[in-house]
């Protein structure tokens, strides 16, 4: 589709990304942030279940379905789904599940596709910071059937550390077994930037305070 700076500027016209001062969730003061939760027309969710699209098929998996983790993912989980029939011409089915058990009607966690014995699964996500909804997705899925979740893919890599030196996408692929892929990266959004912007300098300094030890993703 398109490059990486046209993703960013996608996010930067959506109000997705952002620049300022913030705080995320583990109390870190940031100087960017991405608010998933300001995708809202069809437009948006069209072009970024494109961009997670040709992820997907760039990155070569194999895969018998898609699995959004309540709540954003759900949405994820079927614009890449719809996005996949569309552009790519692959009809693959998806599911995603309740964050409470339904105890009527047809009952269960999940909705959408049954998942059954020798499936092999990726997660479409957001933005991943614990890892939380990831570990409890795959917690979920081995209580369905006898699957393999292949991979993860999310739409920014933060490249910040997790519970130790490494970042928690990394994390997650060395304790499950699950490869990781990201839209793009922290390191993508400094290199978009302009020379001599500002934002630089912020953004550097706080790889350089939490940043992992490894690759890019």
């Amino acid at each position: 589709m398109n490059s990486k700076q046209g993703f960013i500027d996608f996010m930067a016209e959506a109000g997705v990304l952002t620049f300022g001062d913030f705080t995320t969730k583990s109390g870190r003061k940031t100087p960017y942030f991405v608010n998933t939760g300001n995708y809202k027309t069809g437009k948006h969710i069209s072009i970024l279940g494109d961009y997670y699209a040709d992820c997907v098929v760039e990155s070569g998996e194999r895969y018998d379905a898609l699995f959004g983790p309540a709540y954003k993912g759900i949405t994820l989980a079927a614009a890449t789904a719809a996005s996949l029939y569309r552009n790519h011409g692959i009809d693959v089915p998806y599911f995603f599940n309740r964050k409470e058990v339904k105890d009527h009607g047809e009952g269960g966690a999940l909705v959408g596709y049954k998942p059954k014995d020798g499936d092999r699964i990726l997660i479409i996500e957001d933005v991943v910071t614990a890892g939380t909804a990831v570990r409890e997705s795959l917690q979920l899925l081995e209580t369905v059937a006898d699957v393999t979740v292949s991979a993860l893919f999310v739409s920014v890599d933060r490249m910040e550390r997790g519970t130790g030196e490494r970042s928690t996408l990394e994390e997650l692929r060395e304790t499950f077994g699950i490869n990781v892929y990201s839209i793009i990266n922290a390191r993508d959004i400094i290199e978009s930037m302009p020379e001599g912007d500002e934002r630089i300098a912020k953004m550097e300094a706080y790889l350089a305070q939490y940043g992992a030890v490894e690759r890019s993703l």
